[in-house]
């Protein structure tokens, strides 16, 4: 075992992603990685189809005893940047089940709905908007293969000149403005039969059957409904909320009033939303039944844009602490604002199918709080003392998919690694703070007090860490296993232990092995870990 007294590890600051060992690391890609991260998560216990013992039920998963902790660690992460670093933010947990009337007046019962089109000859449906958008994605990848290729020939490569000069780029971009015009002038008139027909003059295909066999599109709402109480009819309609939001909006002034909140300021909320997704795909990416993280912040009239930019960098900013690398994240201002916005913007990710929406902001003037005013007679208004007016506050949202946010951090930690030895290993380098498990202890045998003495250091640590502990196998398979599920460090007792009271522990990223006291291991655990020393670069 290599022993060191000078240094107990990587620094905490260092971006996870960027501690490697020196080993050959394979980079899965593409639709490997999908593949991979699917069956990785079955395997190591981070998700599993759901009802899977009856055939499964479609485009819904249940997290396993792995999933379950780095989801809750990530929600954990979220919560705390929002709430307990911003003095203005509160959170609040509303019911899944709200007054029908909710769904009307936040316009859900009329406009939430998805366009569909059916390909008739593999039976398939697709969603017509990612049908146009998939197909522009393919020629923005045209266009950034001419630049790299730019890029590759020429050593002072000004980027702007190229995309702005060059015949076959400046004719692609073209291709996609004209586009993107005609879809968002088809959308924003809901003229469903000019869908369809930019469909057709694009020449897309069915994915499976290659063929350019359509339906007409038609619009499908996404709402699951069901009855509340015992009679069953359609008085009793309620709907499963598609989004947590409006939970926060009905609450405006009862957090308000009762937390003598002033303007501007916040109002957070986790939870379970449900939407009947027809197209549902994509492992976890677009479930029936997810959990959504928002949060509502209310402003003053005037002031929701400068407010919007703000909390787009600051998001950002969040996601960036991550550790992932920049060129993962990227912007798209939306083609077509939904009815109650202004300025709307996704902070897109590169999940191996493609950049993919994760989160959203998204300037929603005051049409909520207007809304439920007129559907409900109740004044929702906000009295600004300062400047001796009463107003409905505008409000600027941001949305992130925690599951979507799961995909990313299992697509992005995933990796394997060839040994200098010739072996290879399969490691999750998931940031420490997030990791399921933060410590392994584990006896180098089953005999001898290690067993004993490994549960004392268990106990010690398990009151602030999740910790796990494996006697089972050779000390290597262990690493091995501890490293499949990304535990960021192994603590070994072994013989010498019992003389001086010092154990070994190893490093995932960099499995460099370090003796150290065991009177200092909750001290240099609490460090590597520790979600405050993370929140602090938020600060």
């Amino acid at each position: 075992m290599i022993s060191s007294k000078d240094s107990y590890g990587i620094s905490f600051q260092t971006p996870i992603f960027a501690i490697m060992s020196s080993a050959i690391v394979k980079k899965f890609s593409g639709e490997e990685l999908f593949k991979n991260v699917i069956s990785h998560a079955k395997e190591y216990g981070f998700i599993f189809q759901s009802s899977e013992i009856y055939d499964g039920l479609s485009a819904v998963y249940d997290y396993g005893q792995m999933g379950v902790e780095l989801k809750k660690n990530i929600r954990d992460y979220w919560w705390k940047s929002m709430v307990q670093l911003n003095e203005n933010i509160v959170g609040i947990d509303t019911a899944i089940f709200m007054h029908p009337t909710t769904w009307k007046a936040s316009g859900h019962v009329d406009a939430f709905n998805d366009p569909l089109i059916d390909n008739k000859d593999s039976k398939k449906r697709y969603r017509a908007d990612v049908l146009i958008e998939d197909h522009i994605a393919k020629v923005e990848v045209k266009i950034q293969k001419e630049v790299e290729k730019a890029k590759a020939r020429f050593e002072n490569f000004d980027e702007v000149m190229f995309v702005s000069t060059n015949p076959r780029v400046v004719e692609n971009q073209k291709k996609i403005d004209e586009i993107n015009a005609r879809f968002k002038t088809a959308l924003n008139d809901n003229n469903l039969e000019d869908v369809k027909q930019l469909i057709l003059d694009l020449e897309i295909v069915c994915p499976i059957s290659g063929s350019r066999n359509w339906t007409d599109v038609r619009q499908f709402n996404l709402m699951f409904s069901t009855q509340l109480g015992s009679v069953s009819d359609e008085s009793n309609t309620i709907y499963l909320r598609p989004e947590t939001a409006q939970g926060i909006f009905v609450n405006f002034l009862n957090v308000q009033k009762s937390g003598r909140m002033k303007i501007p300021f916040g109002i957070a909320q986790t939870g379970k939303a449900f939407r009947n997704e027809i197209v549902a795909r994509q492992f976890i990416f677009r479930m029936r039944e997810f959990e959504q993280m928002e949060m509502q912040f209310f402003v003053k009239p005037g002031t929701e844009i400068e407010w919007y930019e703000k909390w787009k960098a600051k998001r950002m900013q969040w996601h960036n602490s991550l550790g992932f690398p920049q060129s993962k994240y990227r912007f798209h201002d939306h083609i077509k604002l939904a009815h109650y916005a202004n300025a709307a913007a996704d902070i897109e990710f590169e999940f191996p199918f493609g950049f993919k929406e994760l989160e959203g902001i998204h300037s929603r003037t005051d049409f909520d709080l207007k809304s439920h005013m007129q559907y409900s007679g109740k004044k929702l208004q906000y009295f600004d003392s300062e400047d001796n007016e009463n107003y409905i506050p505008y409000v600027v949202e941001t949305s992130i998919g925690l599951d979507r946010m799961f995909l990313a951090m299992m697509s992005m930690a995933l990796n394997e690694e060839v040994l200098e030895d010739g072996s290879s290993r399969v490691v999750m380098n998931i940031p420490p703070f997030l990791a399921p498990y933060k410590v392994a202890v584990l006896p180098l045998m089953k005999k001898d007090g290690l067993p004993e003495k490994a549960r004392e250091i268990i106990d010690e640590l398990k009151l602030d860490h999740l910790c796990i502990y494996e006697e089972k196998d050779a000390i290597g398979k262990r690493y091995r296993r501890m490293d499949a599920i990304g535990t960021p460090y192994c603590i070994t007792v072994d013989h010498q232990t019992l003389e001086d009271n010092t154990v070994t522990i190893r490093d995932r990223d960099t499995m460099k092995q370090e003796r150290l006291a065991i009177d200092q291991l909750a001290q240099i655990v609490n460090q590597k870990v520790s979600m405050s020393l993370q929140l602090a670069k938020l600060m």
